[in-house]
């Protein structure tokens, strides 16, 4: 079985040392990368730097990342693609440069998206149901790893409260600055900030617009681990490549499970509507059938895409 620390030995044939993920179009792998081709991006970067890994790079570091609306419908659109995608297991999403994960939303775009014409009318002034970068509000079926490589303000924020694991660089921040602006972080953050940090921390970090540093975060429970900003991606790259390694089925369930239990007040009522959702599929399934077999011969499973 992978662990994190061996699991590092394989994927570094797909990114180098220094954490650079090479250009995958002149790469040769041993392994499949997708059945449908990578969908065409303008403000993101679609990757995928190990076998059954999505990275998604946010690619609009000299405005630290904010996204105007078409980017944030953009990534709507990769994130469902990724979630249909039958050989991509983990997402990962980060920003480009040093300084920013996300700024959240371009504020001065947002400022003409009233008297434009040149947005879809249902685009113009609104999110897609999937949230801010097509991530905050997303239920999905994949888990997605935020490797946060600076400030994380506004969407970027309600972003990573709605990720699956946080790993953070220690320069990253993470804020909510809209009573400074008169807005509100309506694309997902209140319930979630309940969730995560509890009812007054969740109103110290909203009523305030409080900074919370990295150190801060991962005393609160919200990053798992600070790593150098140099390594983050890799790290990132390794975490999702051990999920990866797993049982595609147990990883969709098991996830579902843990996020009804994360949104439905009873626990007994969680488990039942997981069950009754998977239970039969993923015993039924071709997965379940193969990691028994591999754990009685002692082998590794040779895991097939999920058809839950």
């Amino acid at each position: 079985m992978l662990t994190l620390d061996t699991y590092s030995d394989q994927v570094t044939s797909y990114v180098s040392q220094d954490g650079a993920l090479p250009d995958t179009t002149d790469m040769a792998p041993s392994f499949k990368k997708t059945v449908t081709p990578l969908p065409a991006a303008t403000y993101v970067l679609v990757e995928i730097p190990a076998p059954h890994v999505l990275l998604v790079t946010m690619n609009l570091a000299a405005q630290m990342n904010a996204l105007p609306m078409k980017a944030v419908w953009e990534m709507d659109r990769i994130w469902r693609w990724f979630d249909n995608e039958p050989e991509l297991r983990v997402g990962i999403i980060t920003g480009a440069g040093t300084k920013a994960f996300s700024a959240g939303m371009d504020l001065k775009e947002r400022q003409k998206l009233g008297e434009t014409t040149d947005y879809p009318t249902n685009a113009r002034l609104n999110y897609p149901s999937t949230g801010f970068a097509g991530l905050s509000r997303r239920v999905g079926r994949k888990p997605i790893i935020a490797a946060c490589n600076g400030h994380a303000h506004g969407g970027g924020f309600e972003v990573v409260l709605n990720s699956d694991i946080v790993l953070a660089s220690p320069n990253a921040d993470f804020r909510l600055p809209d009573v400074l602006r008169g807005t509100a972080a309506l694309a997902g953050a209140f319930p979630r900030l309940c969730r995560t940090f509890g009812l007054q921390r969740a109103n110290l970090i909203a009523l305030t617009a409080y900074t919370l540093s990295a150190e801060e975060a991962q005393q609160w429970g919200l990053v798992q681990r600070i790593v150098p900003l140099g390594d983050l991606v890799l790290e990132a790259v390794r975490m999702a490549g051990l999920i990866a390694s797993m049982s595609p089925d147990s990883v969709i369930v098991s996830r579902a499970g843990i996020r009804e239990a994360w949104k439905t007040a009873s626990v007994e009522r969680a488990t039942q509507i997981t069950g009754d959702a998977y239970a039969d599929r993923l015993m039924g399934g071709e997965n379940v059938k193969e990691g028994l077999l591999a754990f009685g011969e002692k082998r590794e499973p040779r895991w097939v895409p999920s058809k839950l």
